[in-house]
Order: C-alpha cells, then structure tokens, then sequence
C-alpha cells in the first residue's frame, strides 16, 4: 500500500429525518449496538492509520462518551463537529487530517462496509490518485421529465451506484475542497466527494467494487435489511 499515512474521514452527523425517529441515526440500536460502531470497528480493524470522527453541532462530548471511549476505539484521532451540509462536514473531517497521504471518507450510515472494499478503496487511491466504492445497478434507470414522463433509458451497463469510502490522495482533494469553499455558488449541486474532485480536482474518479451489502440505512425499512444481513453474516446481537 506505500508507505504514505493513510486516514479515513467518518461522518455521523446526518439527522436522519427519514428515520422517522426522535434518537439520531447514529445512536440507533442496529443488532444491539449503536449503527456508528459498526463503521467506526471496520476502520479500526483496517489497515488505515488513524480515524477522524465528524459529527453534528453539539454532539461531540455525547458521541464521545457513549461510543468512542466505551467501544474503546484507538484510531481515532480527533472528533469534530461538522456542518449544515455534506460538504461542509467532509472540510472540517479534512482539516482535522493534515499530514495523510491518502484519505477515505465513509457516511458512518454504511455499518456494513468491509475490510475488503477498505483495502480496495486505498489502493484504487494510491493507483489513480481518486476512487469511489460502488457496483453495477440492477434494475433498469428511466430519465424523466417535469411532468414525471420517461424521457429516455440509459445503457444499464454503464450504470453503477456510488458508495463509500470514497478514496483519493489528500493532497488532491484538499486542494478540491478548498477551492470548494473559497465561493458559495461553486457548493451547488454537489453530492459527493467525488464530483468535488471531478470539478475542481481536474482528475478522472476510479471506480473499484464495493458491495451490494454496504447498504445506507436511510430508512427504517434500511434498518430491517441491515439487521437481516448481520444475522446472515453471523453476527446475532449483544
């Protein structure tokens, strides 16, 4: 993998509207743990070199003593508190990692990412400077209109669903970032990590083999899946 530190940046600071629940996704009880750990030990046990834990305003003392020091992670080397926006937390999980060669940013609302698509991730950083989780759709994608009528049906081969880690060389994708924030306008649209490299990186974003199990618990119906798959992977709860 080089010789260059390697870090992986961690957001849990979503709200987690969706969830339809009054405790923040990443408190919730998945297999009797909070959904964050899940994330958190895939990274401990990984071969990245430290972790930067981003979180909502306001919940860094929270987060800390109920998840990082019970679950007693050593990686991690900071917990900041992030933004409004995705974006914004990434910045301040970037900041934080000053001093990495290649960095991974993972939404900690993927409990289920494995050690092998981490170890995918930094190499696909370290051989093309920018990569991105993912895996080939399954269904057919219909364009749409205004009115909601399809409008047109892209080549499902050439379809994949992006997930995290998203994988790039620091160096790259601070520089990103930072042109990112210098203007409010520049902020629009932006949905990942990788079209922030896209745009303002100048560099072509690598696509290496996630999982179909790295699911994003976005929903309570997320959670069902989640809980399904730990039991089928055989781990039963505590």
């Amino acid at each position: 993998m080089g010789q260059k530190k390697t870090g992986a940046v961690v957001l849990a600071g979503g709200k987690g509207k969706r969830m339809h629940s009054r405790t923040l996704k990443q408190y919730l009880s998945l297999g009797g743990r909070p959904l964050i750990v899940y994330a958190l030990e895939a990274f401990e046990h990984s071969p990245v070199d430290e972790i930067v834990l981003v979180v909502g305003q306001g919940e860094r003392d929270k987060i800390c003593q109920e998840i990082v020091k019970p679950y007693g992670f050593q990686k991690i080397s900071a917990v900041v508190e992030g933004g409004e926006e995705r974006y914004h937390s990434v910045y301040a999980g970037l900041k934080a990692m000053e001093g990495c060669g290649y960095v991974l940013i993972h939404d900690g609302a993927r409990p289920l990412v494995s050690e092998a698509v981490i170890r995918r991730a930094i190499q696909g950083a370290v051989d093309y400077k920018a990569c991105v989780a993912g895996m080939p759709v399954k269904d057919t994608i219909k364009e749409v209109d205004e009115e909601g009528f399809a409008s047109g049906t892209p080549k499902r081969s050439c379809l994949w669903q992006i997930q995290t880690p998203q994988a790039f060389a620091y160096p790259l994708v601070r520089a990103a970032y930072d042109w990112l924030m210098e203007k409010e306008e520049r902020q629009a649209g932006i949905t990942d990590d990788a079209m922030v490299v896209e745009r303002y990186g100048g560099c072509q974003v690598k696509l290496v083999e996630g999982s179909y199990e790295n699911l994003k618990v976005t929903t309570p119906e997320d959670m069902v899946v989640a809980e399904a798959l730990l039991a089928k992977n055989g781990f039963r709860g505590i």
